[in-house]
C-alpha cells in the first residue's frame, strides 16, 4: 500500500510539474501584457496601456488579419479536399493506393525548411512568386495530409454496413454520404480542421519564404518586431489569440464531445 501511495503522488507530481512547464511561460506572458513597465521590472503595476497601443499598430493588426484569413481558407480548403480523399481512399480500391497513403506521412515528417526551400523555387518556377496567395497555397499543402490522415483514422471506426443498409432503403450516393457517412466522421472532420487552422496560423518558416515586404503573417511580423526591439504589445496580441483559441478549443470539444460520454 506504501509504495502505491508513494507511486500515486509521484504521478502527480509528474502532471503537475509537466503542466507548470507547459503553462506557467503562457501566464506569465499574459500578466506582463498588463505591466505598466515595458522591461518586465517588478513590482507588478496593472495596466491596459499595451492593449491600447496594439490597435494603433497597423502592421501587427494587418498582420493579424491575414493570418487568420489565410488560416480560415485554408481549413476550409484543406477540409474540403481532405475529407473528400479520406472518402475515396477509404471506399475504392485502384492501382497505387498504398503508395499514395504512404505519400501523406512525408510532408508531415520532412523539416519545414526544407518544404519551405522546395515551394520557394517551385513557386517562381511556375510564375506563382511570393505573396499571399503564395502562402495560402504553401498552407494548404501542408495542413492537407493532416486532414487525410484524421478522417481517415475515424473512418476505420465506421461501419460498412451502415451505408449498405441506407441505400437499400432507397437512399443514393449523396444522401448516404450526407446522411450517414458524414455525421459519423464529423468529430475526426472537426478534429482535421483545427489542425489545418493550428498549423496554418502557426506557420512560421513556409510563410517566411513565401511573404513579401507588407504582405506577412503574424508569425512573420512578430520575428521582425522581435529583431528590431521585443515591445509588450506582442504579449497582448499573443494572450488575446490564446484566450480565443483555448474557448474555441473548449467549446467544440464540449459540443463534439471529444472527450467521450461519461
Amino acid at each position: 500500500m506504501a509504495t502505491t501511495r508513494i507511486l500515486e503522488g509521484l504521478g502527480r507530481l509528474y502532471i503537475l510539474l509537466l503542466l507548470a512547464f507547459l503553462y506557467l511561460p503562457i501566464i506569465i506572458m499574459a500578466l506582463m501584457s498588463f505591466n505598466v513597465s515595458p522591461f518586465y521590472q517588478l513590482p507588478f503595476e496593472w495596466t491596459t496601456e499595451w492593449y491600447a497601443s496594439l490597435w494603433q499598430n497597423d502592421q501587427l493588426i494587418a498582420a493579424t488579419w491575414n493570418s487568420l484569413e489565410i488560416a480560415i481558407i485554408t481549413t476550409i480548403i484543406s477540409v474540403a479536399l481532405g475529407s473528400a480523399a479520406s472518402l475515396a481512399l477509404y471506399r475504392y480500391e485502384f492501382r497505387g493506393k498504398k503508395v499514395l497513403q504512404a505519400l501523406l506521412f512525408p510532408p508531415i515528417a520532412i523539416p519545414w525548411l526544407i518544404t519551405g526551400t522546395a515551394m520557394l523555387i517551385f513557386f517562381f518556377g511556375v510564375g506563382i512568386g511570393r505573396g499571399l496567395f503564395a502562402i495560402l497555397l504553401g498552407h494548404v499543402a501542408l495542413a492537407l495530409p493532416y486532414v487525410i490522415v484524421v478522417v481517415s483514422a475515424r473512418l476505420q471506426t465506421f461501419a460498412p454496413e451502415l451505408e449498405e443498409a441506407a441505400r437499400s432503403l432507397g437512399a443514393n450516393q449523396w444522401q448516404v454520404t450526407m446522411r450517414v457517412t458524414l455525421p459519423w466522421i464529423m468529430p475526426g472532420v472537426i478534429a482535421g480542421g483545427l489542425f489545418a487552422f493550428a498549423v496554418s496560423f502557426d506557420q512560421f518558416v513556409v510563410s517566411y519564404f513565401l511573404s513579401t515586404p507588407g504582405q506577412t503573417t503574424l508569425p512573420v511580423e512578430i520575428y521582425a518586431a522581435i529583431r528590431k526591439g521585443f515591445t509588450p504589445e506582442i504579449n497582448a496580441v499573443s494572450t488575446i489569440i490564446i484566450v480565443v483559441s483555448m474557448a474555441l478549443m473548449l467549446l467544440t470539444a464540449r459540443f463534439f464531445k471529444f472527450g467521450g460520454e461519461k
